[in-house]
């Protein structure tokens, strides 16, 4: 508690006693000022067997899904979904469950620490040396005398210190800062934005109404798994499924490997990666001479060559086309895999003109620009490849001076061909504010630890997954565990001592800074609730988790002239003898490799657990004299990795799979040196919208001789009668 105002009196004050009535106990204007103390300490407001629970957003992902976490005598016991929050309703993921694992792992960064990179100890551990938060804030200050030698890197979560940080780099007159993240690369982002820009006008990560939808055919969109806004997309799947009386939509996947998006689906069909533009042209064509009876430019392909190279065939594609037809609310749907190849950009041009042409703009069912920003700004992509690469050159070329990283492990993260790695030591001082020792960090001369994301106050904007204009609150459920702090108040203490004197941020800590960001959102009409007042709306704020619109602000993109317009479509051309596709793992994705909870949870598809594995086609396995669990060698023009057999029936003869999300060789006990990064494989070609072009990688298999057995669910006595000889 404080010396005024203890939390039992501050509760009764604020009548919030009534938790039957309120997401939430314990918030309000003076919540900042209590102090929360730790299970050891006993806190006074505390009582055995008494619960109080918190209102927060997940930092698990970006897409701004809202929590609601039960503390009990200090400590945090369990998260659930906030089901006033319009992104998820009440559902969570499995990382959103296990993010209490993040909270409490064993190997968070304590302290502030300094280290010399390349030295080490006898045993060869890193030989880190604690510091104190002066002296660290002073590191902080000194790097920012030279704004024009700073570059900050931060993750796609949270927005509020992307908003610190870029009016703290353009007050002092340094380059803005740069996002990234590897799922935003696997949902191929970039690309998205810039076909919207081209075919609608305006560049936008678009919202595809599936849940009203009759018939939808998704491009590999694996939205029932990690794409752009799973939780969300898993209830529109949900309610297309069952939403109306007597109606059931029909659901087409199209990707060379069955996921779980497509074993969930009516229909899946195996086409060849990198022939998706050609589909998806040869249904618009097939579509118009149904319906419309001229063909836009955009659709004139051969149809029954498009067939052909896809391996679908003349009659799958008159089925689907049919299908379209027949569909009162069609929707077609581009994934991340579809649009990385080198013609990527005019693979996703034609999906969205083909929506166009299906007439779904802004209608149930269809394709919508989404709702716009609470505080007002446009949506903010991730940083592409091409960028990444020539941040790259930068460090290479001696511009970057200080690189501060928060929130992303480029060293994993990114592909080894880029050459971070290497240019990384090119930069005079790297400051890492991590919570986990992760590759990058390990390479850092400074690590200033961060708050977990159940320990810190911030905003997420909802970029998508939902119609209604939404920010996501956080706040800290708990009292740090360590002596950690929040890099908003790092920064926000050394910018004070510039001797530049940034006049334009006049903030004493973080909560003064994302209450100057909400300001304005109070007096904004038709929301979740209203406020007469800035502490009374902040207040609110941590009660609900975040503010919200009540009506959908989605908007209906203008059809113009793009679908009449030629289209570059050409199926993309590779070199090797086995198509690789890197999908993220559905359960730990880019960052969740440190949870034992999510380790132990077996893919959904291949019940494959703490382990990487490669995904064979049986036929392909036969061919090259290959059993389960071999250990085998994967080689592309980039590198290789060792990896263990799965036979895989559901994955076309010349596709090989390696999900992504296992392979560090930092980030804690429960990752480190377990299975592969198949980003080593990724070579650095990019599309036409500069993403990677991850899916035209090619590779060849090398026996090793080994075997290393893989820890599985499934009993392959069961599903391949392996031993059964034996019985």
């Amino acid at each position: 508690m404080t010396e005024k105002l203890s939390r039992r009196d501050f509760l009764k004050l604020a009548g919030l006693g009534l938790a039957g009535t309120t997401v939430l106990t314990g918030c309000g204007p003076a919540s900042r000022y209590v102090t929360r103390e730790p299970y050891t300490k006993m806190p006074e407001y505390n009582y055995n067997g008494q619960s109080t629970y918190f209102a927060t957003t997940c930092r698990e992902c970006a897409a701004g899904c809202g929590l609601v976490v039960r503390t009990m005598q200090g400590r945090a016991i369990k998260t659930e979904g906030n089901k006033y929050n319009p992104v998820n309703l009440g559902k969570t993921c499995a990382r959103g469950q296990a993010t209490l694992q993040g909270l409490y792992n064993p190997d968070r960064v304590q302290n502030p620490v300094r280290n010399s990179r390349g030295e080490s100890d006898p045993t060869g551990v890193k030989a880190w040396t604690d510091m104190d938060w002066e002296a660290a804030i002073g590191i902080v200050e000194q790097s920012l005398q030279a704004p024009a030698e700073v570059q900050f890197l931060l993750g796609l979560a949270p927005d509020h210190l992307f908003d610190l940080v870029a009016d703290l780099c353009k007050s002092i007159g340094a380059p803005a800062p740069i996002r990234y993240g590897a799922l935003g690369t696997f949902e191929a982002r970039a690309t998205l934005g810039e076909a919207s820009r081209a075919v609608f006008g305006r560049p936008d990560l678009l919202f595809f109404d599936l849940a009203n939808a009759e018939t939808t055919i998704s491009f590999g969109a694996n939205f029932l798994e990690t794409w752009v806004s799973p939780v969300a997309y898993t209830r529109g799947f949900s309610r297309m499924r069952q939403g109306a009386p007597g109606k059931r939509g029909h659901l087409v996947q199209l990707e060379p490997r069955l996921s779980q998006t497509a074993a969930k689906a009516d229909e899946w069909h195996a086409i060849l990666p990198g022939t998706e533009g050609l589909v998806a042209a040869a249904l618009g064509k097939l579509y118009a001479e149904k319906k419309i009876g001229t063909v836009p430019a955009a659709f004139e392909v051969d149809v029954q060559a498009a067939g052909e190279a896809s391996g679908l065939g003349l009659e799958h594609l008159e089925h689907l086309a049919d299908l379209l037809v027949k569909a009162e609310h069609p929707l077609v749907i581009p994934g991340g895999a579809a649009l990385a190849h080198e013609n990527g950009l005019e693979t996703a041009k034609a999906i969205l003109a083909l929506n166009a042409l299906l007439d779904n703009l802004g209608k149930p069912g269809g394709v919508f620009h989404t709702a716009a920003s609470p505080l007002g700004e446009e949506y903010r992509r991730p940083a592409s490849a091409k960028e990444m690469s020539e941040l790259v050159t930068r460090m290479n070329e001696g511009k970057i001076k200080t690189l501060f990283v928060h929130g992303v492990n480029p060293l994993f993260e990114l592909p080894k061909a880029l050459g971070f790695e290497a240019a990384l030591i090119k930069v005079s001082t790297v400051i890492s504010f991590a919570t986990f020792l992760d590759e990058t960090a390990m390479a850092a001369d400074f690590i200033f630890p961060d708050h977990h994301g159940l320990e810190s106050w911030g905003y997420q904007r909802v970029a998508t997954g939902t119609g209604q204009s939404t920010l996501s609150g956080a706040q800290p459920v708990i009292a740090p565990f360590y002596n950690t702090k929040s890099t908003i108040d790092v920064l926000l203490a050394a910018a004070k001592r510039l001797s530049s004197n940034v006049e334009t941020l006049p903030f004493n800590d973080e909560v003064e800074f994302i209450q100057s960001k909400v300001a304005g959102v109070v007096e904004t009409e038709g929301g979740f609730y209203r406020a007469a007042d800035l502490p009374s709306f902040w207040a609110l704020f941590q009660q609900f988790g975040g503010w919200w619109k009540n009506e959908s602000g989605l908007g209906a993109p203008e059809k113009g002239t793009q679908i009449w317009d030629k289209l570059n479509l050409t199926q993309a051309k590779t070199e090797g003898e086995f198509h690789l596709l890197v999908y993220p793992s559905p359960v730990m994705a880019e960052a969740g490799a440190n949870k034992p909870w999510l380790q132990e949870i077996p893919d959904p598809m291949t019940t494959v657990m703490w382990n990487s594995w490669v995904e064979i086609n049986p036929h392909t396995a036969e061919f090259l004299g290959l059993q389960n669990d071999d250990l085998v060698r994967i080689i592309s023009p980039f590198g290789a990795v060792e990896v263990s057999v799965y036979k895989y029936p559901a994955i076309r003869p010349d596709v090989v799979a390696i999900p992504f999300g296992q392979g560090h060789t930092a980030y804690g006990r429960y990752a480190e040196n377990r299975g592969v990064n198949p980003a080593d494989l990724f070579g650095t070609k990019t599309n036409g919208a500069g993403d990677l072009a991850f899916a035209g990688t090619k590779v060849r298999i090398e026996k090793t001789g080994k075997k290393r057995e893989l820890s599985r669910l499934e009993s392959k006595l069961g599903v391949y009668a392996e031993g059964l000889e034996e019985h």
